[in-house]
């Protein structure tokens, strides 16, 4: 089968010719359709991110193909079945952190001793062929293409428990911080919930694409949105831990702060008291992750239903080294996905 692999780090993707994998008991084998390339994906192979352990080296945790042959044992996936296949697929069950009963999630590939990651201690999706356990794959809602699903088992999922993490009343106002991957679909999912929804963004060329996504105001900073009254939830979706600390400044009393974007090279820190003080206001700042597989559920079916469209570039296969630098110069509007 033909896949992409990473052949060292700081390397050029390369598309080559590997050993088609074949499902054991409990597994699946599946026909990659789509997979999206994640920022994730670009940390990993200029080695910001833990390289993959695994050889060859395939990453990607958004694929999304059809069940082509079931491995012995196998009663819940048939052949046909849409299935995708998210970053943690399970975890080692024998651990501190899996003793405590904590499901699989995104805190599992953080705490588990052993997570199964997708892509990075497993082959990824970047491939014509992946093999899952059948309980690892997640089933793809009828009528949602490959290529609009994908985006949805990593930008999605994040975006989407960022806002449920917020626990938004219906009377309050959502912020989003950053107009990208997560970013343009968190808007649309805040949307699609009836709030009243601020783009914060300092890329004036985004500024209208975030009305369409469904932004009633866009803002360049926490000054701005300030100055515009404020809101009671900022979900941070950008990789930017310095616009994050700034946009505190626009959140409401009692206000929410979720990080949910990755900052690879700067802490997140509180203003001094005395210019930002935090006590005071009772403000809250939690993380989000993929924060359970029946976020996920909800997410997928409010793309299948329409109400939230990821915005896709698609490249074939043989181009998936000119989507990886996409995506690494923030030239992809808003996700990558190659087809395979």
């Amino acid at each position: 089968m033909k896949a992409a692999v990473v052949p060292a780090v700081g390397a050029r993707w390369e598309l080559r010719e590997v050993p088609a994998p074949r499902p054991g008991p409990g597994e699946v084998l599946i026909r990659v359709r789509a997979s999206g390339v994640c920022s994730n994906d670009v940390l990993a192979t200029t080695g910001v991110l833990p390289f993959p352990s695994v050889e060859p080296a395939i990453t990607g945790h958004e694929p999304v193909g059809e069940v082509v042959e079931t491995g012995p044992g196998v009663r819940t996936r048939e052949v046909g079945d849409l299935v995708g296949v998210t970053w943690i697929r399970g975890a080692c069950g024998r651990c501190a952190y899996c003793r405590g009963g904590s499901g699989v999630s995104g805190q599992a590939g953080i705490l588990c001793a052993a997570p199964t990651s997708t892509g990075f201690t497993v082959p990824g999706g970047h491939a014509e062929y992946l093999v899952a356990a059948a309980g690892e794959t997640v089933p793809i809602p009828d009528g949602l293409a490959p290529e609009l699903a994908a985006p949805m088992l990593c930008a999605g999922y994040t975006s989407w428990c960022a806002l449920r993490a917020a626990e938004p009343k219906p009377h309050e106002r959502i912020a989003v911080l950053g107009v990208g991957r997560l970013g343009h679909l968190a808007l649309q999912f805040s949307r699609a919930c009836g709030f009243e929804t601020v783009a914060i963004t300092s890329s004036p060329d985004k500024h209208e694409v975030a009305r369409e996504l469904g932004a009633d105001l866009v803002v360049a900073d926490g000054a701005e949105l300030r100055d515009a009254g404020g809101a009671d939830v900022v979900l941070v979706t950008a990789p930017a831990h310095r616009a994050a600390a700034d946009s505190l400044q626009g959140l409401r009393p009692d206000g929410r702060l979720v990080l949910a974007g990755i900052d690879p090279a700067e802490p997140f820190t509180l203003p001094p008291s005395t210019l930002y003080p935090l006590f005071a206001l009772r403000h809250r700042i939690l993380g989000a992750t993929h924060n359970g597989r029946e976020y996920l559920a909800e997410a997928l079916d409010l793309a299948a239903r329409g109400a939230v469209t990821p915005m896709v570039e698609t490249f074939d296969k043989e181009r998936v080294a000119d989507a990886v630098d996409a995506v690494a110069k923030g030239a992809a509007r808003f996700c990558a996905v190659v087809s395979f």
